[in-house]
This record gives C-alpha cells, sequence and structure tokens, in this order.
C-alpha cells in the first residue's frame, strides 16, 4: 500500500517515529503541503492508497482527481478540512483522532487562566530586566493578582475535555457549573449542569470546550457577552470561531470582560487584522495546547491503528459512515 501523509511536521518535528506506518505500506512524509493549491495535492496524493492530512484540505476536486485513493486519515480530532461527503460517495472512510489530547487540553486551559491571575511570564521578564534589583520594595506587581479559590468556573461543552478542565478547576477550590446538551454520571461527579445562560451570567470565568457547529459558531458574541458577569475571565483553546472577534475586542476594551486566554482563533495562522491582537488583557497562544508530546504519540498511536483496522476490513473512528 501506498502512504502519503501531506502535512507531518506540527505532528512530528522529529521527536517522534513514523515506523508504524511505515511498516503498513511504502510511506512518504512530507512535512508540508501549501493549502491552496489543489494541484499539489493532488500530484503529491499520486497513486495513494492512503493518505493523511492535519490541515492540508482535501475536496471533493482532490478526491475525485485521485482514484486510487481508499482511506483518508485525519491526524487531529476535527474534521472540517476533508470533504467527508465526497469521500463517502466514494466509498472511503475519513478516520480521525477522537481521544488523545484530553488532559493536555485542560491542562493548557487552566494554564492560559492563570497566566491571567498572576502574569508570570510578566513578572518573570520584569525580575530579569532588573525591576527588582532595583526596587524600592521588597516585592512588585504590575496587574491584580487573583486568587481562584471560592470562584465559579463555567464550561460550555462538558464532554472529556470540559471535564478534565472542570476537575483541575475543582482542585483549586473553584465552584464548577457547565452547559451540554448531554448530562453524564461523570460531569455531575465534577460540577452542576445549568443552562447555556446561567452559565453566562453566573461564572467568573468562562471557559469553551464545544465542538464548531453552526449553531455554536459565535456563541460568543455582543449579546451573549452582555449577559456576562463584568470583569469575567473568558478561555477559548476549542475552537476559535467559537467567539466573534470585534465583539470580544470590544468587551476587554470597555473592561467588560477583563482578560482572556486564547489559544485558537477565527483565522489560524492569526491575521495582521484581527482585533483583538490589540485588545486589552488579552493573551494569545499560537494553538499548542495539543502538541506535548504524550499527546502526540497518543494521536500517532491511534493514526497507526486507524490504517491497520483499515487494512484488516473494520475500520474505527469513521466519522462519514
Amino acid at each position: 500500500m501506498k502512504i502519503v501523509v501531506l502535512d507531518g511536521y506540527t505532528e512530528n518535528p522529529g521527536d517522534l517515529s513514523w515506523e508504524g506506518l511505515e511498516a503498513l505500506g511504502d510511506l512518504t512524509v512530507y512535512d508540508r503541503t501549501l493549502p491552496y493549491d489543489p494541484k499539489i495535492i493532488i500530484d503529491r496524493i499520486g497513486s495513494a492508497e492512503a493518505i493523511y492530512t492535519n490541515k492540508t484540505p482535501i475536496s471533493r476536486e482532490v478526491i475525485e482527481a485521485c482514484p486510487n485513493l481508499k482511506f483518508i486519515g485525519i491526524l487531529a480530532t476535527g474534521y472540517n478540512v476533508v470533504d467527508i461527503a465526497a469521500a463517502k460517495e466514494k466509498g472511503i472512510p475519513v478516520s480521525n483522532i477522537p481521544d488523545y489530547g484530553t488532559a493536555a487540553v485542560g491542562q493548557f486551559a487552566i494554564a492560559l487562566l492563570l497566566e491571567i491571575c498572576h502574569h508570570i511570564g510578566h513578572h518573570d521578564r520584569a525580575v530579569h530586566e532588573g525591576r527588582w534589583k532595583n526596587s524600592t520594595d521588597y516585592c512588585f506587581w504590575d496587574y491584580p493578582l487573583i486568587e481562584l479559590d471560592g470562584k465559579t468556573m463555567g464550561i460550555i461543552g462538558f464532554g472529556r475535555i470540559g471535564q478534565a478542565t472542570g476537575k483541575i478547576a475543582k482542585a483549586l477550590g473553584m465552584k464548577v457549573i457547565a452547559y451540554d446538551k448531554s448530562v453524564t454520571e461523570s460531569g455531575q461527579a465534577i460540577g452542576t449542569y445549568v443552562s447555556f445562560d446561567e452559565v453566562l451570567s453566573n461564572s467568573d470565568v468562562i471557559s469553551l470546550h464545544c465542538p464548531l457547529f453552526p449553531e455554536t459558531t459565535g456563541i460568543i458574541n455582543k449579546d451573549s457577552i452582555a449577559k456576562m458577569k463584568d470583569g469575567v475571565i473568558l478561555i477559548n483553546n476549542s475552537r476559535g470561531p467559537l467567539l466573534v472577534d470585534q465583539d470580544l475586542a470590544d468587551a476587554l476594551n470597555s473592561g467588560k470582560v477583563y482578560a482572556a486566554g486564547l489559544d485558537v482563533m477565527s483565522a489560524e495562522p492569526i491575521q495582521d487584522d484581527n482585533p483583538l491582537l490589540e485588545a486589552k488583557n488579552c493573551i494569545i497562544t499560537p494553538h499548542i495546547s495539543w502538541a506535548p508530546k504524550e499527546s502526540r504519540q497518543r494521536l500517532m498511536n491511534t493514526a497507526v491503528e486507524n490504517l491497520s483496522r483499515f487494512i484488516q476490513g473494520d475500520p474505527i473512528n469513521v466519522v462519514n459512515r
């Protein structure tokens, strides 16, 4: 079997091994493939029977131009980069990686929150610049320092990652409330399920952990922000389009939202005209919640298992059955 990985660098910049896929066929790995040129994508797929993509789009045009294609693997959980309907019409299963970064993403959500509460990076730089040495006081701080114990964490989307975030928040002494269409026993053991509006109005911190669907696109907007507490903190390391950039920037600049910690953006990489780049108290990181080596190794293991099970005639994690 000929196997092509179209954009393997972010999954494996050199600290992992492709040997699991190499054992399944003739493997070619490209670090990056230009996402806006279908001809390059088609040329690189060539006669491959199995391909893997992270962010390289696999459109209907690409699928129809690659008649040998029998399997599409996604090196991620989200699968909006693949035209899954076109793949289904051709009888091509599309398999994603549903659960590999739960602990890492939950940990990162809390890391964003703690950075907002303490601005550790800023104060570290201040010390190295000599400000502590030259201070007339025995200590100093440039931002309000926030204690989380006793405050309310509201989580929108209380699946695996939302619950992982909730567990850490609970360990910090926070009260956890959550909104999700599905109520689970595991979720009830961590927090209290409430309505969407109750999360908005009762939370000191709101953390987004829901998937991106038409009904969740832009759920954080000027109207929903108006229902939040003054001075709320917002965390989003789920999907960038869950919030309206300009509405959040306006709320940050007015002080309605005290601070935001964002690891995902509406367009990635972030564009120069994004208003959040200039907004007050807005921490932005380059979509790295998922990227610890441990979680990437789990991703790799599942990617290999997905293709192996397809070869055996029992495909798993198929999103277009």
